[in-house]
């Protein structure tokens, strides 16, 4: 991955699990993954946020779970965004910075970084918006 390559989204843990969960913000997250199916968007997702989905789903539905779910997003046109030096210092100035998890620091900087809109229901990510980022707010109002 080079560095000038862009992305439309990156989309965090919170709006993979709405996908998978069929929440009202999955809605708009299906949306744009059949856009990117058709090669009108590109997507992206930090290795670390599949992690935070990977723990979520063990967490409350079991490990068996977890295998199913990595393996429905392996098969989405989402590409897997490495969590290299450059997004690791980037996740902790913006986490030195504002009040969010260490995870979510590791979603904004790779929106940041690969120049993409942020898809997230996440309320910490949402106060980012036209700072470091721009998110794209698919939660409850």
């Amino acid at each position: 991955m080079s560095d000038n390559e862009a992305f439309d989204f990156v989309l965090d843990a919170w709006a993979v699990l709405a996908h998978f969960g069929h929440e009202t913000g999955g809605v708009r997250v299906r949306e744009v993954l059949r856009s990117a199916e058709k090669n009108e968007r590109r997507i992206g997702i930090s290795i670390i946020n599949v992690g935070e989905v990977a723990y979520i789903i063990e967490r409350e539905r079991g490990v068996a779970k977890v295998h199913e779910a990595l393996a429905a997003l392996r098969s989405l046109p989402i590409i897997v965004l490495p969590a290299d030096e450059r997004v690791v210092l980037t996740a902790a100035h913006i986490k030195a910075n504002h009040r969010l998890s260490y995870a979510d620091a590791f979603a904004a900087a790779t929106a940041s970084l690969w120049d993409a809109r942020l898809m997230t229901g996440d309320p910490e990510l949402k106060a980012l918006d036209g700072n470091e980022i721009s998110v794209e707010w698919i939660g409850k109002e």
